[in-house]
């Protein structure tokens, strides 16, 4: 009888939860986010038939052709190549200076112990929510100005924006750093710097490392779009003999704006294979 009773108050098996639930606030919200969608589809003018259309599918067969064959003469390929390694190294300079800043950003914009002061949190988080809500054009179109045409300009204009986005993520990556070794050395009196290059840089330096890789792979294609507004690199290139309506040469351009991303990415994946091992 007492058997009974135990296996009829844990039953061996429970029923799922329901799909929806009027106390679930995840539910709410993925219906929120559902309601947004439908309202997207409903206000936007989407002119499905005549993307589709037989006439659009000509038009853009036609303007692909123009492409072939690619433009593989020895001096444009030297121009394409100097463009290429231009954007390469916009793209690193600009997120290496931008790892750094952050660094320097997220450590006011975090709290590392209860203890800690928080009045420099919330100014740091708020000049960090500026330089990443501005788009590297819009920092690339300012810097012209003082920094005039060219890579300059547009590296400048990368780290901005970048210092802004790795600096929420490694301020939030330094809040969630477990505590347990930091409170042991701060129980031993080991000062606030000793602690954090001992206790919580080491655990969450792998996840800083792996952010700023993920950030260059951006930056690679980022760098190559803003050389559309002067700021050198393949990007210049591009708009220069797209305007010109210089398909072959463009061809050429977009072919070596794929192989550098797709070059970076391998290097990025191996990089954070190589760390997670």
């Amino acid at each position: 009888m007492n058997a009974d009773r135990v296996h009829a108050a844990n039953p061996p098996y429970r029923l799922p939860p329901p799909l929806f639930s009027a106390r679930c606030k995840a539910c709410w919200f993925v219906a929120a986010v559902l309601a947004l969608v439908m309202a997207s589809f409903w206000t936007l003018d989407l002119q499905w038939g005549q993307f589709l259309s037989l006439e659009a599918m000509r038009s853009m067969g036609r303007f692909v052709g123009e492409f072939f064959p690619p433009d593989t003469s020895p001096d444009f390929l030297r121009k394409v190549m100097l463009g290429t390694w231009e954007t390469l190294a916009m793209s690193a300079l600009g997120t290496v200076l931008a790892a750094a800043a952050g660094l320097l950003l997220a450590l006011p914009a975090s709290r590392l112990h209860g203890a800690d002061s928080t009045r420099a949190r919330t100014p740091t988080r708020l000049l960090l929510n500026a330089l990443r809500a501005i788009p590297e054009l819009v920092w690339a179109s300012l810097l012209l100005i003082a920094a005039g045409l060219g890579p300059f300009a547009g590296t400048l204009a990368l780290a901005a924006h970048t210092t802004g986005v790795l600096g929420r993520l490694f301020a939030d990556s330094l809040e969630n750093a477990p505590p347990g070794p930091a409170e042991a050395l701060r129980a031993q009196g080991v000062g606030n710097g000793r602690l954090f290059l001992y206790a919580t840089l080491p655990q969450v330096l792998p996840q800083l490392v792996s952010y700023t890789l993920y950030r260059w792979e951006n930056n690679i294609r980022a760098a190559a779009v803003l050389g559309v507004v002067g700021a050198g690199g393949l990007g210049q290139l591009l708009s220069f003999h797209m305007g010109l309506f210089h398909m072959g040469k463009t061809a050429t351009i977009l072919a070596a704006m794929l192989l550098l991303v797709a070059l970076v990415d391998a290097l990025s994946y191996a990089a954070r294979r190589s760390m997670t091992r």
